[in-house]
């Protein structure tokens, strides 16, 4: 195993982005959806427009997981619009064929490590239901707080909602 270094996402990176998203989500969805419906969510979230809208006016705050300097894996998360003591997990993908390494849970520490520096101790992600990272995030201690079916574009997210309690010291 390389160096492993965890970075923030700058402008400028949104094409290494939308080509781990390209990379992934064919492995991650291809058993659970169509291939016209990952290649519209693509096109749709992971264009390099909508992510640079997303990195400049701060949305989503967007990490890089490196391994010798080769972006691996990313993460996006933010708070929530409604509640911003709660915080979402937007995405966290992992590179195939690094895939098994500990690089998600990484990611995920870095988050978590992030929201208690914030005295965050809310994380919310939605995961389909299908999706084998379902058992992963559990793993992880998310459990289930409902089911939310989510429509984008002609297609629908079948999705769990599922949140992480943070324990940070001195929170009630």
């Amino acid at each position: 195993m390389g160096k492993i270094e965890i970075r923030d996402a700058v402008p400028g990176d949104e094409h290494i982005i939308h080509d781990l998203a390209w990379a992934t989500w064919w492995k991650a969805y291809g058993d659970i959806v169509s291939d016209e419906q990952i290649r519209y969510m693509l096109e749709l979230l992971y264009n390099e427009v909508a992510l640079r809208r997303l990195i400049d006016q701060g949305e989503q705050q967007f990490i890089l997981l490196c391994v010798d300097d080769r972006p691996q894996g990313f993460a996006a998360y933010a708070p929530r619009p409604e509640d911003p003591t709660v915080y979402k997990l937007h995405k966290l993908y992992v590179h195939p064929d690094c895939q098994g390494k500990g690089y998600g849970r990484r990611l995920l520490n870095e988050i978590t490590r992030r929201l208690i520096a914030q005295q965050i101790s809310v994380l919310d992600l939605n995961v389909n239901r299908k999706n084998p990272a379902f058992e992963f995030y559990r793993g992880l201690g998310f459990t289930v707080l409902r089911q939310e079916d989510v429509p984008i574009g002609p297609y629908w997210m079948n999705d769990h909602v599922m949140r992480l309690h943070i324990p940070i010291q001195g929170l009630a």
